[in-house]
């Protein structure tokens, strides 16, 4: 059975009747289970147990990650299953028998320098704890202490991305470890058809049976069984030998000089729970007909409360048509049934998209396709980005931003209801798709084209509509592209409305956007600005031109934004060309001076002195050629707060709640 227990999703009813029905499964001695088929935040308060360094990021496990606001070469990370496993039963003279699955990638910091690493590992390990200086050659498996010890308790299946002697093997390779990090079997996986350093995901299954382990693997995720290729089988193996009754499962990783991404996508692991036999069942016998009586009682219960208070609650919250009434301009209000008509009843099939907001579906209302924002129940800021959207987006037209044609509020269901964008968003262009299946290369030209259009958008924001607009929100999964791939802004669940036109700087309490593209100023300030979406702009053309992800975390000292720090250092060294994106190297033989020029614009907008990052109309005028782009220094300048002259103070006149529309939100990573 799955032992797969989403404990931080439910509410606390749901919460319960998981608990209740995890304690039954486990009381099953016959299997030992669970299924990871992507990663979540939430796994890392009680599933997923990981070192200082890993973390879950992009629903993968990064066991050791490639960007974290700091020098990441020469670390080591562990990632475990909060739960021991039971490999062998002194008692009963039984070791157990298991096979795991997963889907690894490994991804060189340096393109130019694949396997530089070192590697990734999967391990039954006895001690949790990271081993101290197991970076580079030891894999974050052991360390010049341990390695060759009976004191490691440890079995690795390596898969060695850079050879470090004779006897580790060839770069690239698979090997099983015991106590060790000299495989007493190693196999290389070009030859294979494998390159575990490409960047590209490889599903591997690990079996454990009589003894032998078995190696498959295959250059793809959500490969199947018989797609697989054996990559090695070990000689036999005496668990008992090496290793305690119980260890713990999951991976280990390092990098070295170089840095690169170790990180896992999906797992899953079935094995044989080998539990103490007759007194267990004699357990099982004698609980089972207790638990299910309490267990049913109190859910029971618990539910019926849960949704008495719920109904309270949703009745004491002033109603969102109340809230959206009074906003001019609102577009349609559809019925529910409307929308579950011209969805299939939110069928699957026709999903679009999921996000922390909920999911998209693709749908048709009379003659014409939508797309139907379906915002989730368990959405913390759901209803406030859901006002935020319908009164701020429904009142504005531009041909480069998304239009919202329609809501829908009823039976707690709150809706979306927005033009279909036929190519869906700008970063799977960039960035290709989570499940690693190919994607079509954006052109240059459509690549100015992009930056172009959303340039207008926000320069309407800013300066072109009644009520001066902060999207604070800007990024390649927010620009959808049309039919003839023209790209408009979406997403307005975090914009706020300026009410006095000659505000520019306005105070929002609270901190919000995606890491990677907020600028350093708020962090310090926690106030949206013109210039905070310019510098989010910014990030996004050198996203657009260089293919590469902001790849940042929420850092607040000192702010290192990876892109832009990568970009101005090849500026300030003359390559300013060098960071542009290989698949269209050749195309822009012919243009070099306009994509630096575009690429200085960039720069310009991520000044980390907001005073000194031009306006959206500025900009469009460098895009068009009318102006040359503001100057930028060759070395990026340090981040100073308060800027000179002081973009604001405490008496200043910034905007407090009352005058912003809708109501503030907490701190929201999109």
């Amino acid at each position: 059975m799955s032992c797969r227990m989403q404990f931080c999703r439910m509410v606390k009813p749901q919460l319960l009747a998981v608990i209740f029905i995890s304690i039954l499964g486990h009381i099953q001695v016959d299997c030992f289970s669970f299924n990871f088929p992507t990663f979540k935040q939430e796994d890392q308060n009680g599933l997923i147990l990981l070192s200082e360094f890993s973390r879950i990021f992009r629903d993968a496990i990064q066991v050791t990650p490639d960007a974290y606001g700091e020098d990441l070469r020469n670390r080591s990370g562990r990632a475990f299953y909060y739960k021991a496993y039971r490999v062998w039963n002194k008692k009963k003279n039984q070791t157990a028998s298991f096979n795991t699955t997963f889907v690894l990638n490994i991804s060189p910091d340096t393109p130019s320098n694949p396997g530089a690493g070192e590697g990734l590992a999967f391990i039954l390990a006895a001690d949790r704890s990271l081993p101290p200086n197991s970076h580079g050659r030891w894999l974050g498996v052991v360390n010049s202490s341990t390695n060759g010890t009976s004191g490691a308790a440890v079995l690795a299946v390596e898969f060695d991305t850079r050879s470090n002697s004779p006897e580790d093997g060839s770069d690239g390779h698979v090997g099983v470890n015991v106590n060790s990090v000299y495989s007493i079997k190693h196999v290389p996986l070009l030859p294979l058809g494998i390159n575990i350093s490409s960047g590209t995901n490889v599903t591997v299954r690990i079996q454990y049976d009589n003894d032998v382990i078995s190696v498959f693997g295959y250059m793809m995720s959500g490969a199947k069984a018989q797609d697989m290729k054996l990559l090695l089988q070990s000689p036999p193996l005496n668990l008992t030998s090496y290793l305690p009754e119980k260890v713990f499962l999951g991976f280990s990783a390092s990098t070295s000089n170089f840095n690169e991404l170790n990180c896992i996508r999906a797992w899953e692991f079935n094995g044989e729970d080998i539990g103490d036999g007759n007194q267990e069942l004699l357990w099982v016998w004698i609980t089972v007909p207790v638990v299910v009586v309490i267990a049913g009682a109190v859910i029971f219960f618990l539910i019926w409360r849960w949704k008495r208070n719920r109904e309270i609650a949703e009745d004491a919250y002033p109603r969102i048509e109340d809230q959206i009434k009074y906003s001019s301009m609102v577009p349609k209000k559809f019925r529910l049934r409307e929308m579950k008509k011209a969805t299939s009843n939110f069928n699957d099939q026709n999903k679009l998209g999921e996000g922390g907001f909920g999911k998209v579906y693709k749908g048709i209302l009379g003659n014409r396709e939508i797309a139907v924002k379906r915002v989730s129940k368990d959405s913390r800021q759901g209803k406030q980005e859901f006002i935020a959207e319908v009164t701020t987006i429904g009142s504005l037209h531009h041909k480069n931003l998304v239009k919202l044609t329609g809501w829908c509020y009823e039976r707690k269901e709150l809706l979306l209801v927005y033009e279909f964008m036929p190519n869906g968003s700008l970063d799977k262009y960039l960035f290709g798709s989570t499940d690693g299946s190919p994607y079509q290369n954006l052109h240059w030209e459509t690549r100015c084209s992009a930056i172009y259009g959303v340039a207008e958008a926000l320069d309407y924001l800013h300066n072109g509509c009644d009520k001066k607009v902060i999207h604070r929100d800007i990024k390649a999964s927010n620009i959808m592209l049309d039919s003839d791939f023209n790209a408009k802004l979406g997403d307005f669940g975090l914009a706020r409305t300026i009410q006095k036109r000659n505000e520019t700087h306005h105070s929002t309490k609270e901190i919000a956007g995606t890491p990677g593209y907020m600028a350093p100023e708020t962090f310090l300030t926690g106030r949206a600005t013109v210039e905070t979406d310019v510098y989010a702009f910014g990030v996004l053309i050198m996203e657009v031109v260089c293919g590469k992800r902001p790849g940042n975390m929420c850092v607040q000292n000192d702010y290192k934004n990876s892109i832009v720090y990568w970009v101005w250092e090849m500026y300030g060294n003359g390559r300013t060309l060098d960071g542009v994106d290989r698949r269209i190297k050749k195309e822009i033989e012919e243009d070099e001076e306009r994509v630096e020029r575009v690429i200085v614009l960039g720069l310009a907008c991520c000044h980390p002195n907001p005073h000194k990052r031009p306006s959206m109309k500025t900009v469009l005028q460098v895009l068009t050629g009318e102006v040359a782009p503001p100057e930028v220094p060759r070395e990026r300048p340090a981040f100073v707060w308060p800027a000179a002259p002081p973009s604001f103070n405490v008496n200043d006149n910034s905007i407090n709640s009352a005058q912003l529309t809708p109501p503030f939100t907490q701190l929201t990573g999109r």
